[in-house]
């Protein structure tokens, strides 16, 4: 059970540091802190349930999985099969396709916060969240979207935002000239408004790649930056998930070896796509998620459109002008809206106060032994570049873990009770 009081009480006042003494409400949580209400945070607060250890789940956002629900396009499709995509302890319905819509995962993750009894506390956005030395405890500061102040007391903290929880947006000369006509991808939702349409997309990841598509499937004339290399793969080979071969001969095989293979079924299935524009990095696919973090494309029908000439591929940008945008090349093309398709990054180094975990970037540093525990009762999960799969990996840990500890103390405080009660059963009176 959670103590609530407000403010702070006393003995707790007196082992914080004084700087830092605050006048909103104080909560000490009998248990963890998990920090977002994504996929990875519910599949921790699951593991714990099944523990029997006590947690506290908070999220900026006002439900779950808000990337999912509010930052994502219409037609999005699950990139992996399901069952690569499930999380612990409750699988996807039977009648769910192989590659469930967006719609149909978010609807799994509402059942699955109901089957668990999972309550996260919306609309509570972490300001700081730093480890007091002088208690051994974590104390979260969240603000509320009315401005209240909340401070949670807790031995541990589980840092569950993702790899996503901040779009990117890099900065072009003249871009602002585009004013509206300018959005970030997890914005973008459908094509209809774009019939007819010029539409300049910068990314050529699988973000970029399938609103190219969709703009393609609504009559617009999208022009798509390729500015680095990339892997593009198909998503099926021989009608079973590239993924999951992958997977699987990465059990016998080394992983040089698994990328020379899917290189060259690649290759046998998709034909040359560098003279499309599209330029192979010199590392292998499954080589370079592991060491970069960049996901291949899995392709769904948009390099037919390339080889069609509906998606257009050009250079990087150089600047924009007044419905126009130039090329590194001197190439000048009309526009009339831009989508940046340029991925994401975590917010961690934001809010966490601990430089000795987290990387400017948003990832665990070397403390964290297989990137999901860290010291001081620090945890993370999502974060080792391994999709769903890698995060429901991490929560079976974390929450393993957690209620390790959890079940050692229980048992210890109840020896020390019935120890306590013995001794009294003895006194004379």
């Amino acid at each position: 059970m959670n103590q609530y009081c407000n403010p702070c009480s006393p003995l707790m006042v007196h082992a914080l540091e004084q700087e830092d003494f605050f006048t909103g409400r104080c909560i000490l949580v009998n248990g963890p802190v998990i920090i977002g209400a994504g996929p990875s945070g519910l599949a921790v607060g699951a593991g714990l349930k099944q523990q029997g250890v006590p947690f506290v789940i908070l999220d900026r956002a006002n439900c779950i999985a808000s990337l999912w629900q509010n930052k994502t396009y219409d037609r999005l499709k699950l990139h992996l099969p399901r069952q690569f995509c499930e999380l612990p302890y409750f699988p996807f319905p039977e009648n769910f396709p192989e590659y469930p819509t967006k719609y149909q995962f978010i609807s799994y993750l509402e059942s699955y916060a109901k089957k668990f009894e999972i309550n996260p506390r919306f609309n509570e956005s972490v300001h700081t969240a730093k480890y007091d030395e002088t208690c051994g405890l974590w104390r979260v500061k969240t603000v509320s979207k009315n401005g209240s102040i909340t401070e949670y007391i807790c031995r541990w903290l589980v840092v569950a935002t993702g790899e996503n929880a901040e779009k990117v947006v890099p900065e072009f000369e003249g871009l602002q000239d585009f004013g509206e006509h300018v959005m970030h991808a997890c914005d973008y939702k459908t094509g209809e408004t774009y019939e007819g349409k010029n539409v300049l997309v910068v990314g050529c990841g699988n973000s970029g790649m399938e609103v190219s598509l969709d703009l393609c499937h609504h009559n617009a004339s999208p022009s798509m930056v390729v500015r680095s290399s990339v892997h593009v793969l198909p998503r099926e080979i021989l009608e079973k998930s590239t993924f999951e071969l992958g997977v699987s001969m990465m059990k016998w095989l080394p992983i040089e070896m698994v990328d020379k293979i899917l290189l060259v079924a690649a290759r046998l299935l998709l034909g040359n796509i560098e003279k499309y524009g599209l330029k192979r990095p010199c590392i292998g696919p499954l080589q370079l998620k592991n060491t970069e973090g960049k996901t291949p494309v899995l392709d769904i029908g948009a390099l037919q459109k390339i080889r069609s000439g509906d998606i257009k591929i050009v250079p990087g940008i150089k600047k924009f002008s007044q419905g126009k945008v130039e090329f590194v090349n001197g190439e000048i093309l009309e526009i009339d809206s831009v989508i940046l398709a340029t991925g994401y990054c975590s917010n961690v180094p934001s809010w966490l106060k601990e430089n000795e975990f987290f990387s400017r970037e948003g990832f665990p540093k070397s403390p964290f032994p297989n990137g999901w525990k860290g010291k001081a009762g620090l945890y993370a999960v999502g974060f080792t570049r391994k999709g769903l799969s890698g995060a429901s990996l991490d929560a079976i840990k974390v929450s393993q873990d957690i209620g390790k500890i959890w079940k050692e103390e229980i048992k210890q405080k109840n020896q020390s009770v019935a120890v306590a009660s013995h001794r009294r059963s003895k006194l004379p009176f």
